[in-house]
């Protein structure tokens, strides 16, 4: 099985923006699963606004990499795929009713995000870009 997701990467001061969902107690990098034919352009743009309710800007969207890895709540074999994009925003960020918390997360969180969000990290550390 593969749960295909995108997710929004944005960093400042050396820190990323991780969310946690309603009634979770594990944070992730924004985004989530496309709905019907979409494209990850499309689903980035509704996920970020759904969970943050800031717009991304379309044009500025690049994708920086994909990641799998196992998910450990989910049956065995079941893969996470996440593609990951940076893009700029208009608007404040602020959690939906969808999100309890958000929190700006350096290296030294990595053990409170999933798998395959500890390999974003992995690559963010090496490259610099994460405290």
């Amino acid at each position: 099985m593969l749960i295909d997701t995108v997710a929004w990467v944005r960093i400042e001061g050396g820190r990323i923006l991780c969310a946690r969902p309603r009634g979770k107690d594990v944070f992730y990098i924004p985004g989530g699963k496309r709905e019907g034919s979409e494209s990850d352009r499309e689903t980035l743009l509704r996920e970020v606004r759904e969970e943050l309710t800031v717009a991304l800007d379309p044009a500025t969207v690049v994708h920086v990499g994909t990641y799998e890895a196992e998910a450990p709540d989910l049956p065995a074999g079941a893969v996470v795929r996440m593609s990951c994009y940076t893009g700029d925003y208009r608007g404040t960020l602020t959690p939906s009713s969808e999100i309890d918390e958000m929190a700006w997360f350096s290296y030294a969180d990595r053990p409170l995000v999933p798998p395959v969000d500890q390999l974003l990290f992995d690559d963010l550390k090496g490259a610099g870009a994460l405290r």
